[in-house]
C-alpha cells in the first residue's frame, strides 16, 4: 500500500475506504489533467498569435500575385515568381549588400566600444564617472525624431551623406548607450578576486583581459552584437533621410518601393519582407550557440 495515502476514516470497511481512496485518486487525476490541457491551451493561443503573421507572410510571399493580396490563407498557385521579380526588378540583391555591410560595422565597432567603455567605468575610478554614466543613460532616453535634424547636419558636414560608411557611424552611435549599459552589468559581476589571481600569476593587463576577464564577459557581448545587428538591420527613418541614392538604400529603405499610391503589391512585399527575415534568424541562430556556450562557460569560470 502507498505509504502517501491518508489514514482510513473511523466507522469505514476497507472495503469502502479503498472505494473512496480511488474516486479521490481519479477526482485528482482529472484535475491534474485538467491544469495540463489548461495549458497547453494557453501556450497553443500564444503560439498561434506569435506565429500566424510569419505564416500569413509565408502563404502571401509563395501565391500568385494576384491572390496573395486577398488575404487567402491557405497557399493558392504556389510560385516563386514574387521572390525572383524582388531579386531582379526590385534590386534587393543590392540592398541586402548594402544592409549586411552596415550591420557588420555596426556590430564590430559597437562590440569593441561598449566592451572597452564597460571595463573603464566598471574598474576604473575617475573624476565625474557617475555623470558620465548618467548622460550615457539620458542620450538613450532621447527619441530617435528628435536626433534626424541634429544628425542630419553632423553626417553633412563631415561629407558622409549618401554613403555607407556615414550611415553606420550614426548607428554605432544609437547601439552605444544601452550596450554600454549591458557590458557595464557583465564586467561589474565579474569579481575583482579573479584579476587579481591572473596579476599574482605575472599577468599583464592586456593578457588578464583577453584570458581572464574577456571570455567571462562574452555572453554580455554576444547579446551587444545581437542588439547592435537589429538595430542597424531594421532602422528605417535615418536610413531614408541619409540615403538619397536609390544603390545605397538598406532593405527597410527598398521595401517601400512595393507600396503604391492607391494600391499595394502584397505578393511583391511578402516575399521582400521574408527575404529580410532571414538574415536575422540566421544570425541569431548562429549567435545563439555562442551566447550558451559563453554562459556556461562563464559559470564555471566564475
Amino acid at each position: 500500500m502507498d505509504t502517501h495515502t491518508a489514514e482510513r476514516a473511523p466507522g469505514l470497511t476497507g472495503a469502502e475506504w479503498r472505494t473512496q481512496l480511488r474516486a479521490s485518486r481519479r477526482r485528482g487525476g482529472r484535475l491534474r489533467a485538467g491544469r495540463l490541457l489548461g495549458r497547453a491551451a494557453g501556450v497553443g493561443a500564444i503560439l498561434l498569435f506569435t506565429l500566424f503573421p510569419v505564416y500569413f507572410m509565408l502563404v502571401s510571399a509563395f501565391s500568385s500575385s494576384t491572390t496573395s493580396g486577398g488575404g487567402a490563407l491557405l497557399p493558392t498557385s504556389p510560385t516563386l515568381d514574387n521572390f525572383v521579380y524582388v531579386m531582379t526588378e526590385g534590386n534587393f540583391g543590392l540592398y541586402l549588400r548594402n544592409s549586411l555591410t552596415v550591420a557588420g560595422i555596426t556590430v564590430a565597432f559597437a562590440c569593441v566600444l561598449s566592451m572597452l567603455a564597460a571595463v573603464a567605468v566598471a574598474r576604473f575610478r575617475f573624476r565625474f564617472r557617475t555623470a558620465v554614466l548618467v548622460m550615457i543613460l539620458v542620450v538613450q532616453m532621447v527619441p530617435l525624431e528628435a536626433l534626424v535634424i541634429p544628425l542630419f547636419i553632423q553626417v553633412r558636414d563631415l561629407q558622409l551623406l549618401n554613403t555607407v560608411l556615414g550611415l553606420s557611424i550614426v548607428y554605432v552611435a544609437l547601439s552605444l548607450p544601452l550596450a554600454i549599459w549591458m557590458m557595464r552589468g557583465f564586467v561589474a559581476a565579474v569579481p575583482r578576486e579573479v584579476e587579481e589571481a591572473a596579476y599574482i600569476d605575472g599577468a599583464s593587463w592586456p593578457q588578464m583581459f583577453w584570458r581572464v576577464l574577456f571570455p567571462l564577459v562574452a555572453p554580455g557581448l554576444v547579446a551587444t552584437a545581437i542588439f547592435s545587428f537589429i538595430v542597424a538591420w531594421n532602422e528605417f527613418v535615418l536610413a531614408l533621410t541619409f540615403m538619397t541614392q536609390s544603390e545605397n538604400y538598406t532593405v527597410a529603405v527598398g521595401l517601400r518601393q512595393f507600396f503604391g499610391q492607391y494600391a499595394n503589391d502584397w505578393g511583391h512585399v511578402m516575399a521582400a519582407s521574408t527575404i529580410i527575415t532571414i538574415p536575422v534568424m540566421v544570425f541569431f541562430v548562429l549567435v545563439q550557440r555562442w551566447l550558451v556556450a559563453g554562459l556556461s562557460q562563464g559559470a564555471v569560470k566564475g
